[in-house]
């Protein structure tokens, strides 16, 4: 380790907490960055941690979507009076070193957490501070040279202390990409479904995944291709696949409320190319996952993938019939393959053995697990011999469900097909869609033939004040084949 060391403020968007951690240990191990942690809650927005130096910085800066901006820390203490005796004697102590930014434009932003103040008492905070050898004008607006001076008054909006806990002033180095979120909007978005990835998560996942530029990508669950945006923007070229023809040829009905009928140019592609990410599309391929068509030294730097749960999209794999109808088939016939549930045990089985294949050594499987609350333990996490279990981060979904991104790395290219290889213990919680729509007091079969009788009581009624009932399961059926023709 290196003797020269530089503490920086990190200032996190406090916003999916549980990621940050392992966002921040990536992106340090994509770089190659050297690095001390100072801080012991990591669930504050800020953070003191020690860089090499300002490159070192920078690096980190470029790829974290949950940082909002870096510091060069110039002090920090509890009080008011502490603070205020560091900070003299940091600039006491760097005389030189401070010369550069003496001169400059520059403005000072004060900002508190978990505290308003008003406009009057952050001039006052700043007018404390008029021993900084600062020479330069006042720019608002374009300055050369940016300061912040933070007041942190804890985590609880319940029991907001008088003084504040920690106090900081650095001199800003980077801002992180929080644009890249509402560049990659959804609401923007040329191609969406009803699962689409979220941009934010989206991002996490490629940065969790390592994605680097010429790295190759696959998603083997594509479905409109939002992970692979976040993956192209990060310099990566993707693959796709998806079982689902009607969403990968843009047929399937709109998620959009204001949207009838999806236009002729709505795939996958078009999200990369809307994105400038165009030259990165390799190909999107509609296949069923239980049946691998990869060859065997076919390898890829990373996959990411959010497998269908059952609720939103179904969960299916393709079934051949061992004995078929008489008299159904004719030469001219289209051959619609038969389908079956494709249960989740034996999905993420499937998947982990997948990655062990055909994953570079280093390389990383990075997906989402559904679960109920109630059965979270560490034994329903899948596991394969071949895959280290590197980041386990959870996201809420409701008060009963959560999800959690898992990220895998491969140990060693030594592949064998043999199912002893998985320690996959998948109890209760991997019947998740059973348990989703069964777990209330009314069972989903109860309440669907509460609603049929609710529905036969509206005819009855309606027909009674001469109302002319349309069948909707006829309009359905005339709406699904004006989408063929």
């Amino acid at each position: 380790m290196t003797n020269s060391w530089k503490k920086y403020i990190l200032w996190f968007a406090q916003e999916h907490l549980d990621f940050r951690v392992a966002e921040f240990n990536s992106i340090v191990k994509l770089f190659g960055l050297k690095h001390r942690k100072l801080n012991k809650n990591l669930l504050k927005p800020f953070w003191i941690v020690e860089f090499v130096n300002d490159e070192a910085a920078h690096q980190f800066a470029s790829r974290s979507v949950t940082l909002r901006c870096i510091y060069e820390l110039w002090s920090h203490s509890d009080t008011y009076k502490n603070f205020h005796e560091k900070l003299r004697s940091h600039i006491g102590t760097s005389g030189n070193v401070l010369e550069p930014f003496t001169k400059c434009s520059f403005k000072i932003v004060v900002e508190t957490y978990n505290k308003h103040i008003s406009q009057k008492e952050k001039v006052e905070k700043i007018e404390t501070l008029d021993y900084l050898p600062f020479q330069g004008e006042v720019d608002l607006k374009t300055p050369e040279e940016e300061w912040c001076y933070i007041e942190f008054y804890g985590l609880d909006p319940m029991a907001v202390p008088k003084e504040p806990e920690d106090i900081l002033f650095g001199r800003l180095i980077a801002k992180g990409q929080r644009e890249l979120i509402k560049e990659l909007s959804l609401k923007k978005r040329k191609f969406i479904g009803n699962t689409s990835m979220d941009a934010q998560l989206s991002l996490l996942m490629a940065n969790q995944a390592l994605v680097k530029k010429f790295d190759l990508v696959l998603d083997p669950f594509v479905g409109t291709g939002s992970l692979l945006v976040s993956a192209a923007k990060f310099g990566g070229y993707v693959f796709g696949s998806d079982i689902d023809f009607m969403m990968l040829h843009g047929r399937s009905r709109p998620s959009r409320i204001t949207q009838k009928t999806r236009e002729k140019d709505e795939r996958v592609r078009s999200n990369l190319e809307q994105y400038g990410c165009g030259a990165r599309y390799m190909d999107v391929i509609i296949s069923d996952f239980s049946q691998p068509l990869w060859r065997d030294g076919l390898k890829f730097d990373s996959i990411i993938t959010d497998p269908p749960y059952g609720i939103r999209e179904s969960t299916e794999k393709v079934e051949s019939k061992n004995t078929s109808k008489l008299n159904t088939r004719t030469t001219d016939l289209p051959h619609y393959p038969s389908t079956s549930h494709y249960a989740l045990q034996q999905l993420y089985a499937d998947l982990l053995s997948f990655a062990a294949q055909h994953l570079k050594v280093g390389g990383r499987l990075v997906c989402w697990l559904p679960y109920h609350r109630e059965d979270y333990s560490n034994e329903i996490i899948p596991r394969h011999s071949g895959l280290a279990l590197v980041a386990n981060s959870e996201q809420p979904l409701s008060g009963l469900t959560s999800r959690r991104l898992l990220t895998y790395e491969k140990l060693e290219d030594t592949y064998v097909q043999d199912n002893t290889q998985l320690t996959c213990i998948l109890p209760n919680a991997y019947d998740f869609r059973d348990r989703y729509f069964n777990n209330a007091i009314e069972s989903r079969a109860e309440r669907r033939m509460r609603k049929v009788e609710q529905r036969q009581i509206g005819r009855t009624e309606a027909l009674k004040r001469g109302k002319v009932i349309t069948d909707s399961k006829e309009a359905k059926n005339n709406l699904n084949k004006a989408r063929f023709s």
